[in-house]
């Protein structure tokens, strides 16, 4: 799975990378398909014990393009988690309230308690991306909002919070075939922004976002991963091993029951 992440010390161009690219799953879809569903069965079971234990955080960051899939990735990695220890977090257009306050204020408000996993379904790189395409921040306030995250997210990690951070990369085709997937399906006109269409013309101004966003803050304690996902099945068979790989790194235990178990049982069976 380090073939994914952004290591902090080097920098990575995203014209050198292929969002069509399926690694060592290249023509195996079906065993990829399998093993996807092997990966949420041990999610849902590692969600459990997160749950159970209370003592660790988890908070997973998607961003990318619309129509990369941040929506189907949640649905097809946490369909079978219970859903009283997740939370999806969606962050749309500030309201007056919210841009009042510092730009984290929002998303503070949302990060993980103790025995939670939280999806932010976009985030805070919101306000490193959007904003400066349109040029309504400048390169020097981008750059502070940058030291700003990564000192915001070291906080967080420092309190016991594990973060993980997904940028879902596509191709300009495949955003299209996408989105004009959902002007002919009548069931997913309602997701179709025409905005979109104008956003478009942008493509490049993004990616350069994108690429500045990825270098300026993956850091040790929250990295970025970025996972080519021109196909659907492999970006999110590659998203659910990073998190199973991660939770199981936290090594989690059921919590003991305080008492005598034995005694519990004998009074229960003089009922």
């Amino acid at each position: 799975m380090n073939n994914f992440l952004v290591k902090p010390d080097e920098k990575i161009s995203l014209d050198k990378i292929d969002p069509n690219d399926c690694g060592q799953w290249e023509g195996k879809k079906d065993e990829g398909t399998l093993h996807l569903s092997e990966l949420t069965t041990q999610l849902d079971q590692l969600q459990e014990i997160l749950y159970a234990e209370h003592k660790h955080k988890i908070l997973i960051v998607l961003q990318g393009i619309d129509g990369s899939g941040k929506d189907g990735t949640i649905r097809a990695v946490f369909d079978g988690v219970n859903p009283e220890g997740v939370q999806v977090a969606n962050f749309k257009v500030p309201s007056p309230q919210e841009l009042d306050h510092d730009f984290l204020w929002r998303i503070h408000a949302q990060v993980p308690a103790k025995g939670e996993l939280v999806i932010f379904n976009r985030s805070h790189y919101e306000d490193v991306l959007i904003v400066r395409v349109h040029n309504l921040i400048s390169s020097d306030e981008c750059q502070k909002r940058y030291n700003q995250i990564n000192a915001f997210e070291q906080m967080l990690a420092e309190e016991g919070t594990t973060i993980l951070k997904f940028f879902l990369y596509i191709s300009p085709d495949v955003q299209k075939t996408r989105l004009l997937e959902r002007l002919n399906d009548p069931t997913k006109q309602w997701k179709f922004n025409p905005n979109d269409i104008n956003e478009r013309q942008l493509w490049d101004k993004y990616m350069q976002a994108y690429e500045d966003m990825l270098n300026h803050t993956s850091q040790e304690l929250a990295p970025w991963y970025l996972i080519p996902s021109n196909h659907n099945w492999y970006r999110t068979m590659i998203i659910a091993q990073i998190i199973v790989d991660e939770l199981t790194k936290l090594n989690m235990q059921y919590p003991a029951l305080q008492g005598d178990v034995e005694a519990y049982k004998k009074e229960l069976q003089t009922w």
